[in-house]
């Protein structure tokens, strides 16, 4: 048998990234991992266990004795009581992004990974797109000069979580779209530019739609109950500065007045690209002078893949041998925090915020 079907892995939060993350790992021939799952709520353990054959539990030691290694797929706000604990368990633990709900919460984590046995890997899954690995060798292998700037969007047309979901309330997810989808661009824009220390951010929040007791939407992902379960910010906006000279431009929402778009410009002093990874399309840009001088630019195109399946696959095979993941550490997911912090305060206090202070 292949040791990584061996290991048993619990998940903790039993909603519905818990299953899609269980789905996944079925599908790519790992079910039989999944054997334990934990949750406060007794009809989640009860759904749990039917759809997974897993053994449910409400207390985290009895949990922690029983398996190698957790998913914590919880609500932001509960991610350093269950991945301390876990880690103080000696288990490995894979949590999904934000590291947490608040920087001081995070930072808690990220001394409590330190002194850990196990690992932690957090789950941002654009890294292992088909065309950001593509774009991270044309990175490595100087074709693209010296990377400069990155233009990152992510932004929804209508798109606000179920108002009154633990989504929308400060209290359990620490902020709205900026910590939900914003923290996938910061993090992927650091990723690519090699995480290089971030030392001011300038950013704006707003909160436009979710707070409207006039809301119109064509679709919206859970149930809607009105502004009045809506505290967090809708879009924001910001400017990233590190201390090599590269830049951040961040655009972020859950309802606009515009186009949807997952779309990341990047810069380089050799050459540029566009990545949409609303369909995983690549453009490569070049200025060249073979013949006479012209513009290049080519189409990338690849087979596609389902990059939380690969993030997911990098665990299980990390927990099976031993060996940390090396990508998406704590440390990394640390640095991300700080931004999203930053843009928070900057909006609050109307300046620019500096991080080596």
């Amino acid at each position: 048998m292949n040791e990584r079907h061996e290991i048993e892995i619990g998940v903790i939060g039993l909603g519905n990234i818990a299953r899609l993350h269980s789905d996944r790992l079925q599908k790519a021939g790992y079910g039989d991992v999944v054997t334990a799952g934990l949750d406060v709520d007794p009809d989640a353990r009860g759904r749990f266990a039917a759809q997974y054959d897993a053994d449910v539990y409400e207390r985290q030691a009895d949990l922690y004795s029983d398996v190698d290694a957790v998913l914590v797929t919880t609500p932001n706000k509960f991610h350093e009581e269950y991945v301390v604990g876990a880690l103080e368990a000696g288990l490995d633990v894979f949590v999904e992004k934000p590291l947490a709900h608040s920087l001081a919460s995070a930072e808690r984590i990220a001394e409590a990974a330190k002194a850990a046995e196990g690992f932690c890997m957090v789950g941002f899954h654009n890294r292992f797109r088909d065309p950001v690995q593509v774009l991270l060798g044309y990175r490595d292998d100087g074709s693209m000069g010296e990377l400069k700037h990155i233009e990152a969007n992510y932004l929804r047309r209508r798109g606000v979580p179920g108002r009154g979901s633990w989504f929308t309330r400060e209290a359990l997810a620490g902020g709205g779209a900026l910590i939900d989808i914003g923290v996938h661009a910061i993090d992927l824009s650091l990723y690519l530019l090699g995480f290089p220390e971030v030392v001011e951010v300038s950013g704006q929040t707003r909160a436009t739609f979710g707070t409207r007791s006039e809301y119109a939407y064509v679709t919206m992902w859970g149930e809607d109950h009105g502004s009045a379960g809506f505290d967090v910010d809708d879009s924001a906006s910001a400017f990233i500065r590190c201390a090599d000279g590269t830049t951040i431009a961040l655009e972020v929402s859950w309802a606009s007045n515009r186009t949807d778009s997952q779309e990341y410009v990047v810069r380089g002093s050799g050459a540029g690209a566009r990545l949409d990874l609303s369909n995983d399309e690549m453009e490569l840009y070049e200025t060249v002078s073979t013949g006479v001088n012209h513009h290049r630019t080519s189409q990338i195109e690849t087979a596609g893949n389902d990059a939380h399946a690969i993030e997911l696959e990098r665990f299980v095979d990390s927990v099976a041998t031993g060996d940390p993941p090396g990508t998406n550490t704590v440390e990394q997911a640390l640095a991300v925090q700080r931004v999203l912090d930053a843009i928070y305060r900057s909006s609050e206090e109307g300046r620019a915020i500096s991080l080596t202070e």
